[in-house]
């Protein structure tokens, strides 16, 4: 797909031809970086075309003093994910120049987590003043790796604090980490022109109850692509009003909602109906139209998912590591890595009483796309874990 955005700023045309600038964000070996990382000299009228490799990444505008932070107005790509095997047709975001001022950039990716990419150094920029002056690239680019130390540190210091006893998983003779404490926090978010106020269960490590916007972000995740028992990525950190979509690839999957002491078995409301499940999904091994489910996020509460398909042999995709998460606390001892040894301990093949803790990395590996059509025959739920109760107090 091709994006554009104009930078809109008082300026007049330059007579002069156009000047196109190439920018690749991220690469097929996965670093996190916009290449080349300043276009010192663009002029009125020149063109910056940002190209999205592998991973999933954003070119989004900030300020100079908050240089991890959209800025309100500011150009958005989105983000763009890219399977690792991608070769060609990346998805490009241009953007055109229309001031000599500074423009700043960073990837919005894990954003307010200790794996932020803005933290971890991936800005860029349009004609930043030199090295030596105020608003230099160099002392932009310090400012986003203190924003990523500052968030490590508060990571570090959240994981410290969780707690070390353990409990028993909800069946078979698994220990498994205590849930991790909340607190119920009442903020004032205010999205856009729109503000009110959100009471919610907050847990340690767990994202800002702040929406990216009023109608939040997408998150694709493919459902056993090229004949995989596996979600990809494994898991998503969304806001509330994010949408994650699931693509259902060949053969016969579900998106079956869970919890971490029973990873296999479904959560039930009062009723005794699942409390979000997509049903079988069989496709086709030539089918081009690829049935969806999306889930709409309400909540930063960890939530947890699994395929309830079987194989011929009677052993359980969710035994064999088929699951999924919404929001892990990827630096505490419940992260993704531990639900899934979970479920494979609990019901795989090889299923033995065993102790997790686990430790794992805190980003997701980047979704694939699909070479077909979507049909959009999945319907939309939100998660409703009674984790988030808003109380719109004023939209402005």
């Amino acid at each position: 797909m091709f994006f554009s955005s104009s930078i809109f700023l008082l300026a007049a045309a330059a007579s002069v031809q156009a000047a196109i600038f190439d920018v690749q964000v991220g690469s097929f070996n996965g670093t996190t970086a916009f290449t080349p990382d300043v276009i010192p000299s663009a002029q009125i009228g020149d063109q910056v075309v940002f190209t999205f490799q592998q991973k999933n990444h954003s070119a989004t505008q900030s300020t100079f003093a908050a240089p991890c932070t959209h800025m309100a107005g500011g150009f958005d790509s989105g983000f763009h994910p890219v399977a690792a095997n991608q070769t060609d047709n990346f998805p490009t975001f241009t953007v055109t120049v229309n001031n000599s001022s500074p423009v700043w950039v960073f990837c919005d990716q894990d954003a307010n987590t200790p794996a932020s990419h803005c933290g971890a150094g991936m800005v860029f920029a349009i004609n930043p003043g030199p090295d030596g002056s105020n608003n230099s690239f160099t002392d932009f680019q310090n400012t986003a790796l203190a924003i990523g130390k500052q968030l490590q540190a508060e990571g570090s210091s959240t994981a410290n604090s969780l707690p070390a006893s353990l409990t028993t998983a909800a069946y078979g003779t698994a220990t498994i980490p205590a849930a991790p404490l909340e607190s119920l926090v009442t903020v004032t978010v205010t999205v856009e022109a729109s503000t009110w106020t959100t009471v919610y269960s907050s847990y340690p490590g767990s994202p800002a109850a702040t929406p990216a916007s009023l109608t939040g972000n997408v998150h694709v995740v493919q459902v056993g692509f090229n004949g995989t028992l596996a979600y990809d990525p494994p898991f998503v950190i969304a806001e509330p009003r994010d949408t994650v979509q699931f693509l259902f690839n060949p053969k016969n999957h579900t998106v079956t909602q869970s919890s971490f002491a029973a990873p296999c078995v479904p959560m039930l409301d009062s009723d005794g109906t699942p409390t979000v499940d997509s049903g079988f999904m069989p496709v086709a091994a030539n089918a081009t139209d690829f049935p969806s489910f999306n889930i709409t996020v309400n909540t930063t509460d960890p939530t947890w998912f699994y395929c309830k398909q079987h194989n011929a042999d009677g052993s359980s995709h969710c035994g064999d590591g088929m699951v999924f998460a919404i929001n892990p606390v990827q630096n505490s001892t419940r992260n993704f890595t531990a639900f899934q040894q979970l479920a494979e301990a609990l019901n795989g093949t090889n299923a033995t009483g065993l102790t997790v803790n686990s430790t794992s990395s805190s980003s997701p590996s980047p979704s694939s796309k699909p070479n077909g059509a979507i049909s959009s025959v999945g319907v939309n739920l939100a998660l409703g874990l009674g984790a988030i109760s808003a109380i719109f107090a004023a939209m402005l």
